[in-house]
């Protein structure tokens, strides 16, 4: 059974830096695409960052430059760090995961299996 578990969320003010963590299970996610995403209140689930098995990433354009992914594929670990923090990035945070394809999807739905999510709260 697939499980992906979030760590490292919380409060922190803006401009600060939190690292997120997701630790997944189940099966070896060495050749799955890792990925990040985030749902504010009264919003939609949006597309954050994501990875593939050989480690090319990709960003929604409101994170680059301030939030790097990272995996650890001997782990099965993927991390968020996330710098430069802004009001706007308050939500709850997501990791998600799908098998192999030749390019890094966006769309929630093509992701299979997900995490429970961990809040991230940043303070103005």
């Amino acid at each position: 059974q697939v499980q992906l578990v979030e760590s490292g969320g919380g409060l922190v003010q803006a401009g600060g830096s939190l690292r997120l963590s997701c630790a997944a299970s189940g099966r070896t996610f060495s050749t799955y695409t890792m990925g990040w995403f985030r749902q504010a209140p009264g919003k939609e689930r949006e597309f954050v960052a994501a990875i593939r098995w050989r480690g090319d990433s990709d960003y929604a354009d409101s994170v680059k430059g301030r939030f790097t992914i990272s995996r650890a594929n001997v782990q099965n670990t993927v991390d968020l760090q996330m710098d430069s923090l802004r009001p706007e990035d308050t939500a709850v945070y997501y990791c998600a995961t799908v098998y192999y394809r030749d390019y890094i999807p966006r769309a929630s739905r093509d992701y299979e299996y997900w995490g429970q999510g961990t809040q991230v709260t940043v303070s103005s």
